[in-house]
């Protein structure tokens, strides 16, 4: 499964140009945006709510993603308006890390508002994983697809971009496949994340 991203293949965007492409093809004709996470901590400087976190503040990061419900449910309205359905497929590995841990309380209102999201354990897709961890992944409809690339501080940097219809569309079944090997996300979310104590965050 997805060989076209294991070869280097691709046009390289820088951060910016990543970025701008990105909301381009987003605001255009577009049925599907699909996601694939397998990495189990990033960081989001710039970010109200993770800034919050990753600072220790863990009852002002929750009280942050809830102030951005409004915003979040306007987005998911208008997608829903334009026909867009938004995808994504969370691989996650146990223990749950602490990014893990705030990133799911950012789902926890996404999935309320209208992302359709899966949660799949990394121990299910082992053989998938022999020579190279899933890619971090987003297709935007038959248009692009994006490898998204993250420095050595676990940043994003940039991406790689493919255009190529064969290669979306298998990508795009290859993605299916995953999303279907899930778990609801309420249901995860309930059992596994929800009685944790706060993170520790070094």
């Amino acid at each position: 499964m997805f060989e076209c991203f294991r070869s280097g293949a691709g046009e390289i965007l820088t951060r910016a140009d990543y970025l701008a492409d990105f909301s381009r093809v987003h605001q255009g004709d577009i049925n599907l945006l699909a996601k694939i996470e397998r990495g189990q901590t990033f960081k989001e400087p710039g970010s109200p709510s993770w800034d919050a976190f990753a600072s220790g503040d863990w009852a002002g990061a929750l009280r942050l993603i809830e102030n951005e419900r409004d915003a979040i449910a306007a987005y998911f309205r208008d997608a829903s308006q334009r026909g867009l359905v938004f995808r994504r497929v969370r691989v996650v590995e146990f223990p749950v890390s602490p990014y893990l841990q705030w990133e799911m309380n950012v789902f926890r209102l996404r999935s309320e508002l209208g992302e359709e999201i899966r949660v799949l354990d990394a121990r299910k897709i082992s053989d998938l994983e022999r020579e190279a961890s899933l890619p971090e992944v987003i297709v935007l409809g038959h248009s692009v697809m994006y490898a998204v690339i993250y420095d050595d501080e676990l940043q994003g940097a940039g991406a790689r971009r493919f255009t190529d219809p064969g290669q979306i569309s298998r990508t795009t079944r290859e993605f299916e496949a995953l999303y279907a090997m899930g778990e609801g996300f309420p249901e995860f979310f309930e059992r596994e994340i929800a009685p944790l104590a706060p993170p520790t965050v070094r």
